[in-house]
């Protein structure tokens, strides 16, 4: 048993990790599996692989529905491996460095789904596991399941675009950044998506905050002393820009993920030593 446990390890750490994000919690859900699988009878398991994606999907969907249950609470680094270009003039070098990015870009763009469409889309789509399956996970049906994986797909192509930020894009992030600076609570509403995810990286921790009106409410922190002193980037393949204080040491850099005509997904890094570790130099 053990040896067919090890035999699934990576697959089923690689599965975790693209639902949660964070290489620490696929860890922790994949040792998990195995406890349940040694306290399970071995006579009761038809199939091991089809029975542990079973299991490491449940766990890690009961684990993605705490989260939004606890948005306060900080989880992990999702995001650990930073990837910052500029994105008005990338050199080669940078270019490759961005290719390399696309797989965490993707992971940037799945925490704009909700848990079950975040599930449904990695386990279909990544790990080919027929809607039945899922839907056995999630307690519903193969049709049901299908249409939220449909659903989570049109989510993904709208906004993983690693290339380049596009004229919507932009247009999205300037009103965006515009009522910010203004303080126009009514104009942050109209821009985000009522379900957007806000996460920062912080010196302590992972901190979220789910919701429109959350994030609104809390959007004096896009605006300050650095707004012009900025240039746009890509933050791990989405677009977005990175701000310098007067000195000219690094003071935070934000990536906005849009979907439908409006932010879904905001990533901000405000903790020192990331911050201090990406080579873009600042604008003149």
């Amino acid at each position: 048993m053990a040896e067919a446990f090890e035999a699934q390890r990576d697959r089923l750490r690689a599965l975790a990790h693209r639902v949660l994000g964070s290489h620490a919690d696929a860890e922790d859900v994949v040792q998990e599996a195995w406890m349940r699988l040694v306290r399970q009878d071995e006579a009761t398991i038809g199939n091991l692989a089809g029975w542990l994606t079973t299991v490491v999907g449940r766990i890690s969907l009961d684990l993605l529905r705490s989260r939004q249950a606890h948005p306060e609470i900080v989880y992990g680094h999702e995001h650990a491996d930073l990837v910052v270009t500029p994105a008005d003039d990338p050199a080669p070098d940078e270019q490759v460095a961005l290719a390399d990015s696309v797989g965490l870009a993707l992971l940037v763009v799945l925490d704009s789904l909700t848990p079950t469409e975040r599930l449904a889309f990695v386990l279909h789509d990544m790990f080919a596991v027929p809607f039945h399956e899922i839907g056995h996970i999630l307690g519903k049906s193969a049709d049901a399941t299908k249409m939220i994986a449909s659903r989570a797909r049109r989510k993904v192509q709208a906004t993983d675009r690693p290339a380049g930020p596009g004229r919507e894009h932009q247009q999205v992030v300037q009103a965006f950044s515009a009522a910010a600076v203004g303080g126009d609570f009514e104009a942050l509403l109209r821009v985000l998506d009522p379900n957007v995810k806000l996460t920062v990286d912080t010196p302590g921790g992972i901190v979220v905050t789910l919701g429109a009106t959350e994030v609104a409410a809390g959007a004096r922190m896009f605006s300050g002393e650095a707004i012009a002193r900025q240039r746009p980037v890509l933050v791990n393949g989405i677009p977005g820009h990175m701000s310098w204080r007067s000195d000219g040491t690094p003071l935070s850099v934000i990536a906005f993920a849009v979907t439908d005509g409006r932010i879904a997904g905001i990533h901000i890094v405000v903790d020192p030593a990331k911050l201090a570790s990406i080579q873009v130099s600042a604008p003149a």
